[in-house]
């Protein structure tokens, strides 16, 4: 299920790039284990669709794995690593939905309240209605509130090639954000449908502060990442650039898949906010969710909260809970986490309902290759 942002304005097809850039894959413990062979098969597959490279890390019950395929940076012909880290794109949408569940947990607030009982005047205009909207309708995308990046211009100024190169650093505040959302009309009455939109998330960020008094970033510093002793995950704020390890990040900046290929790696990450501003790696990310799932960040009540599920209309065998995704593969078995994109990066991380068996990788190219193959193949074999 391809939830997130779109970095082109069409859906992902595969491009033939030249079969030269897929690298060897790189094993890490345990090296021989058969048991990923599918996996390994999957993500070199991903590379000769004409994703540049991919990294990836697997976790289960006979210990860590990882591979990496293709290049990290395709002038230089260097690959990837298995320590890359990379913008995680809208996997932050669960970190965000952690925090707010924890501060339920504490009694600071309920997924009940309204929303304009603590952004008072913020969600007005052309219908929108803070009033008739809960914090557990933004988590689980049953608001109804435009997604600000879906707007024509935003996607003009930031997605194509010409407004990209000349706007990839804009400081936009939130509220030059929800300025945008506000402008259009809400996509249906509060929960009725359901309708993924990342302004749900600017919006439950915004929650966070006005509870705590902090950023939102500084929250899930201090409850999350520095807990787990995820030291490769950031909120980055306005930096523009991703630390090392890392590879450099591609994108087509156009409506089609072909064409050129442009190097976006640096950018101004804090227009996605809430929705999308996070960086990590896949050994943060299978450590995040396994410690999420198996019960160490949340009571048994957020937890259960957290898991309950509304119907995705975009993808049939996808359910989405508050900032996590339920996912049925088609041997059966059902995985928990999140996709991610923001331009150059196409990412996800999902695990089993115990936390035992984990997955998380990333592509740094966004217009080809196929996510939910490299989950199949790591959980069905195939």
């Amino acid at each position: 299920m391809n939830v997130r942002v779109r970095t082109t304005l069409v859906a992902a097809t595969a491009v033939a790039l030249s079969a030269a850039l897929a690298g060897p894959a790189i094993a890490a413990t345990p090296a021989t284990d058969a048991g990923h062979d599918a996996t390994r098969r999957a993500v070199e597959s991903a590379v000769k669709d004409g994703v540049p490279g991919v990294t990836l890390t697997a976790k289960d019950a006979h210990g860590s794995w990882s591979t990496t395929a293709g290049v990290g940076n395709l002038r230089t012909g260097e690959p990837r690593s298995a320590q890359d880290r990379y913008r995680v794109g809208s996997i932050t949408k669960t970190f965000v939905a952690t925090v707010l569940l924890q501060l339920e947990a504490e009694g600071r607030l309920s997924l009940d309240d309204k929303v304009e009982r603590w952004l008072p005047g913020v969600v007005r205009g052309n219908g929108h209605n803070g009033r008739a909207i809960t914090l557990r309708q933004l988590l689980n995308h049953t608001s109804g509130v435009f997604n600000y990046t879906q707007d024509d211009t935003f996607g003009r100024t930031y997605f194509l090639k010409d407004g990209f190169f000349k706007h990839r650093y804009d400081r936009k505040t939130p509220a030059d954000l929800l300025a945008i959302a506000m402008s259009h009309k809400p996509d249906f009455e509060p929960g009725t449908s359901w309708s993924y939109s990342n302004t749900n998330y600017l919006l439950a960020a915004l929650v966070i502060e006005k509870a705590t008094g902090h950023s939102y970033g500084a929250e899930i510093r201090r409850r999350v990442i520095d807990p787990l002793h995820l030291a490769a995950t950031s909120v980055p704020g306005t930096r523009v650039t991703v630390p090392h390890p890392s590879s450099r990040a591609y994108s087509k900046l156009a409506e089609s898949t072909t064409g050129p290929t442009y190097d976006v790696t640096t950018l101004n990450p804090a227009l996605a906010y809430g929705s999308g501003e996070m960086i990590s790696d896949s050994a943060d990310l299978v450590r995040f969710y396994r410690a999420l799932l198996g019960g160490r960040l949340l009571p048994p009540h957020q937890l259960k909260e957290m898991k309950t599920t509304v119907k995705a209309d975009a993808a049939p065998h996808a359910r989405y809970g508050l900032g996590l995704i339920d996912r049925t593969l088609s041997c059966g078995v059902h995985v928990w986490g999140h996709d991610g994109g923001i331009h150059g990066s196409t990412s996800s991380a999902v695990t089993t309902a115990d936390g035992r068996h984990s997955l998380a990788f990333n592509f740094n190219g966004d217009w080809s290759g196929n996510s939910d193959a490299v989950i199949e193949a790591e959980f069905c074999g195939k």
